[in-house]
């Protein structure tokens, strides 16, 4: 019966959740979230059933297979050295500010790879609501990227140190297959750019031009599949393989226009939504009445965002004007379930007690529905003084 009730109550947050982001003038997302943390608050919905927060992981992990649709291989290789160094300045002025604030104000160990960390599901969401291209934000999903890969990457470092008794046989084997799994993709693409560059025809058989069978959704879901079923065989982040996924369909198979939207709207239209509204049941709502919790979760949002706006002012001065590098330093600075994982390995790990925890999952909570606002009213604001 408490299976029925959740799904039931999940289809009809769904259904409404457009509907409240019209009246309230908020991004989809937005209003995901905050349905998702009343309904959990009256008790329609709890994060600890498990048929929920099935859905809501493959929900996630789907939000980052369409993330990696969006990448374009190509795009980077034709990025500038000047770029790439710029690039490169602003992850190191993440890390190098995040590791000055753990030794200034002794924190945990934790707060290094948390403060820093980034994740493109939140870009992902402006991408689908705004429509029209936009070069800041184009620009910032591809730092994004490169962030998430990093984010990745710590995030399998601090879970094998923590989750294996940090550094011995057991870790060292982890990060050799991850480093395995990285060469392993590597050769794959450059392999199957060169047979797919001798055998065009392959690509056709795979995907023909005109299907009548939905060929193309069922090889990418069958793709986005398998990459997750190797991550789990190396004891990996399942991101990197629902990311790969994306990556391989999106620069293989650019002949299919419109698979792009097929997948998006089957994401956008269920599986994200739940997502969303499964980490808007994750926060208590009572936790905002305790001064210290939500004080510590100001904070940690107030770091966030200053190292990043901070270092998008520092190494983008020549590409972009004022607003679009405060933009994109706010676009950067909502890695919403990245930073859960990070506190829930730290709450494991007993590197965070539950109060540091519960400071993670509000500040999450904050960056993902006031960030994505200030960001909507910045918007809105180069608009109208365009319009004057």
């Amino acid at each position: 019966m408490e299976n029925i009730a959740v799904i039931a109550s999940l289809s009809v947050l769904i259904m409404v959740s457009p509907f409240c982001s019209r009246i309230l003038d908020v991004p989809v997302s937005v209003a995901e979230i905050a349905l998702g943390s009343i309904a959990a608050f009256l008790g329609l919905l709890s994060s600890s059933n498990e048929i929920f927060s099935s859905i809501s992981n493959v929900g996630f992990l789907y939000l980052m297979f369409l993330a990696g649709l969006e990448v374009n291989l190509r795009e980077f290789a034709m990025l500038k050295k000047a770029e790439w160094q710029r690039i490169v300045l602003f992850f190191l002025i993440q890390y190098s500010a995040a590791a000055v604030i753990f030794f200034v104000f002794d924190l945990s160990p934790i707060y290094i790879a948390a403060l820093p960390i980034v994740s493109v599901g939140m870009i992902m969401t402006m991408i689908h609501d705004f429509k029209e291209k936009r070069q800041w934000l184009s620009f910032a999903l591809t730092l994004g990227i490169v962030g998430e890969l990093l984010s990745i990457c710590a995030l399998t470092v601090l879970s094998g140190l923590t989750q294996l008794g940090g550094l011995n046989v057991s870790f060292l084997q982890t990060m050799f297959a991850l480093l395995g799994v990285l060469l392993a993709a590597w050769l794959f693409f450059r392999l199957a750019d060169v047979l797919f560059w001798w055998f065009p025809q392959i690509k056709k058989t795979i995907m023909p031009d005109v299907g009548t069978q939905d060929e193309d959704v069922r090889v990418s879901i069958a793709i986005f599949f398998v990459l997750i079923a190797a991550m789990l065989r190396f004891e990996l982040e399942l991101v990197l393989g629902a990311f790969m996924a994306g990556m391989f369909i999106s620069n293989f198979f650019k002949y299919k226009t419109d698979l792009s939207a097929k997948l998006s709207s089957f994401g956008f239209g269920f599986l994200v939504p739940a997502f969303f509204i499964y980490v808007g049941s994750t926060l208590d709502l009572r936790l905002l009445g305790d001064a210290g919790i939500l004080l510590a979760a100001v904070a940690i949002v107030c770091a966030m965002t200053l190292m990043r706006v901070t270092g998008s002012f520092l190494t983008f001065g020549k590409l972009f004007c004022a607003k679009e590098r405060i933009l994109i330093g706010l676009s950067e600075s909502m890695p919403l379930t990245f930073l859960v994982a990070v506190a829930s390995i730290g709450l494991h790990s007993k590197l965070i007690d539950q109060n540091g925890y519960s400071a993670f999952i509000l500040a999450s909570m904050i960056e993902a529905v006031f960030i994505i606002v200030l960001i909507r009213w910045l918007l809105r604001q180069k608009t109208e003084q365009a319009k004057i």
